[in-house]
């Protein structure tokens, strides 16, 4: 028995010290598990993380803290946490094999210290940090692309040489933060800086000096003027790409801008008002413009002389004036063709194009001419019909004493009116036997009179001819007293159009060709000189407009609806819709009201027939000699003598006032001191209550 004994607590023990080594096993396995652990010690991916092969995932999890990872990771995905400075892990420093860290969107109030130095790229971005010292930066040696964005960083903030011990760092963001001017000490090797919506107000000469690789700029939203930014700031960004001045107060682009390599120019929502002429000369490798949203009017002539490659021009939100000030911009874009993107240019003024685009104003800048007496220059700018191209006269007996540049009349811009002696226009006091038509040695010229202010000059050349002078003198009037008016004709047109002119009145309009020359004083344009042959001349008159109104109506109808504006067939068709709805509404409504008055007149008319108005017995609701009812608990009245006639305008009559009792038994009356018994809700209960059944008014 005693043997028995000792081998059965020898299997029970041995029973349970292998219970003890299984139970052992399990809870290393399980401290392994919660720890990351793998079989041979190494750490796993974190249960409350995804992990893809190098690649952690844990962002969004309302981390507090970063878990253990595993040593191989590259990549690690902790935005949109809680993670604190506290929450980083002094061990993550050891994480050699980290490229990426993504902490974006944290609780961060300093910058990290316990960084992996193989860190390339470090997203920052929606914290509170506020403080980029030197120490935490230059533990990050290998540091290419930093994203400090909707942070605190201040200029003072920054310590100095901050970025000393980054050599590689390309990309710095530190946009909207609380800079109030360029940092200083940034990375020759920084190749994209992003400074938009912060303070800054001035840029002195050496703020990018050493930044010579840098490519792209952007200083949107800040609170640059020209008068706070150095002439030659820019100027040291020799490899500048792209450079993005959008948001700020500028009146005019800031001198001396980077002009080898600049791609990309943005300049919209500023305040600029002038675009000087030699601003952009140089750029030959722009590809986008942008001036949307500023007060620029016009541009001046040679602007765009350069920008060879430019492929998208951006200017709408400007109160373009589209006059011949715009002549060149127009030629320049029609010789761009394709290769070009124009958006915004509509013109504001004059009135007789406003929200036209400039491409589309074919005829009137056909009309724009360049003049110039005694080698001056641009006159002015002038709008179609403003000025009388026929009897304007100057005083004087011979040459006038001065030229005198007035609108034209036709839409050219500049259109001299003045006597000139070399011009070899017939005697007005002779015979002459003019016609309609003029034929010279090289020239043909027709004129036909269109109405009663206009004429219309056309003409063909036998050899081509730089320009031409066209010239008009109204007759009636001696050469003394008279004034002759000419313009400019550039060599390829073949038409013109004189309007404005006196009706009913004779005109004499001769026409000679130029050839390039050297040139004189007296010469109209620059290099144009009058040539050997005699000026050709035509005699047209103009109709009386009392006589021609009649027919001139049936020649130009069709015209008249042809050029007809859309904007005009469509106003009308809407006003005449309008119209119509307005009128079916009033239709509508007058038939509703003589229905309701036909049928109110109908029963008025019935029930009065053998009644009169003083008749009825009114009671505050509708008019009947039935029981008058008030809606409700409330009391009927009936006339004490219903069935007999009813006696017109009675001094005294009596009525019965009848209590109605509702079938609930509910009332407007109840007991005192809410008693209770058997008869209350009938007519005894109201009686025991003290109320009569009846009652007597008297009217």
């Amino acid at each position: 028995m005693a043997h028995e004994g000792v081998a059965e607590l020898r299997d029970l023990l041995f029973l349970l010290l292998l219970c003890l080594t299984l139970l052992v096993e399990v809870l290393e396995c399980a401290a392994a598990a919660s720890q990351g652990l793998d079989s041979e010690g190494d750490i796993v991916c974190p249960s409350v993380c995804r992990c893809d092969e190098d690649f952690i995932y844990c962002n969004d999890r309302g981390l507090s803290a970063i878990p253990p990872l595993p040593p191989s990771a590259t990549v690690l995905y902790l935005q949109n946490n809680h993670i604190d400075n506290a929450g980083l892990p002094t061990s993550l420093e050891h994480l050699t094999t980290v490229r990426v860290i993504y902490l974006y969107d944290n609780e961060l109030d300093d910058f990290p210290m316990h960084l992996p130095p193989s860190l390339r790229e470090l997203h920052l971005q929606d914290n509170n940090i506020r403080v980029l010292p030197r120490a935490a930066l230059a533990r990050l040696p290998q540091l290419e692309k930093l994203h400090l964005d909707d942070n605190s960083v201040s200029t003072v903030s920054i310590e100095d040489q901050a970025f000393a011990d980054n050599p590689r760092l390309r990309l710095l963001f530190l946009s909207r933060n609380h800079l109030s001017s360029i940092p200083s000490g940034l990375p020759a090797s920084l190749e994209e800086l992003r400074l938009d919506d912060n303070r800054i107000s001035t840029i002195p000469t050496h703020a990018f000096r050493g930044l010579s690789s840098l490519r792209r700029l952007v200083l949107d939203g800040n609170l640059l003027a020209n008068q706070r930014i150095a002439d030659d700031t820019f100027s040291r960004l020799s490899n500048l790409t792209e450079l993005s001045l959008v948001r700020n107060s500028l009146q005019t682009p800031p001198l001396n801008l980077p002009s080898a390599h600049l791609q990309r120019l943005s300049l919209q929502d500023n305040a600029l008002i002038h675009m000087p002429r030699g601003s952009l000369d140089g750029m030959r490798r722009l590809q986008r413009l942008d001036l949307s949203g500023n007060n620029l009017t016009t541009l001046p002539r040679g602007l765009f002389r350069d920008l060879e490659s430019l492929g998208q021009l951006l200017v709408r939100g400007n109160p373009w004036h589209c006059g011949c000030n715009l002549r060149w911009l127009y030629d320049w874009l029609e010789a761009k063709g394709n290769t070009i993107t124009v958006r915004g240019l509509t013109c504001q003024s004059p009135e007789r194009v406003r929200d036209m685009a400039l491409r589309d104003l074919t005829s009137q800048m056909d009309d724009c001419e360049l003049a110039a007496a005694g080698g001056g220059g641009v006159a002015g700018v002038g709008s179609a019909g403003a000025g009388n191209a026929g009897s304007n006269r100057m005083g004087g007996t011979g040459v006038a004493a001065s030229s005198t540049t007035l609108s034209p009349p036709q839409g050219s811009l500049f259109t001299l009116r003045s006597k000139r002696p070399g011009l070899g226009l017939p005697d007005t006091g002779m015979d002459y036997t003019l016609g309609s038509s003029g034929v010279g040695k090289n020239l043909a010229l027709n004129v036909k009179p269109l109405s009663h202010d206009s004429i219309r000059v056309t003409w063909s050349v036998a050899q081509p001819s730089s320009s031409f002078r066209l010239s008009w003198l109204r007759l009636g009037t001696s050469a003394a007293m008279g004034s002759i008016t000419e313009t400019l004709v550039r060599g390829d047109r073949r038409e013109y159009l004189l309007t404005a002119l006196q009706p009913a009145s004779s005109y004499i309009i001769c026409m000679v060709p130029l050839v390039s020359g050297s040139g004189s004083k007296g010469s109209m344009s620059n290099g144009d000189t009058d040539s050997d042959e005699a000026p050709v001349c035509a005699k047209a008159e103009t109709s009386n407009p009392s006589l021609s109104e009649v027919d001139q109506g049936q020649d130009e109808g069709s015209e008249q609806i042809t050029s007809l504006p859309l904007a005009g067939i469509i106003g009308g068709a809407t006003a005449i819709v309008s119209l119509a709805f307005i009128f079916g509404i009033f239709c509508w409504y007058g038939h509703r009201a003589g229905r309701l008055s036909s049928r109110d007149h109908y029963s008025r008319s019935s029930s009065r027939k053998s009644k009169h108005y003083d008749d009825y017995i009114e009671s505050g609701t509708k008019k009947d000699t039935t029981i008058l009812e008030i809606r409700g608990p409330g009391f009927q009245m009936t006339p004490m003598a219903t069935r007999e006639p009813l006696q017109p305008k009675p001094i005294r009559e009596d009525y019965i006032i009848h209590t109605i009792f509702p079938s609930n038994g509910t009332g407007l009356y109840k007991p005192p001191n809410h008693m209770t018994n058997s008869g209350y809700g009938t007519n005894r209960g109201y009686r025991e209550g003290g109320i009569p059944d009846i009652d007597y008014s008297y009217t």
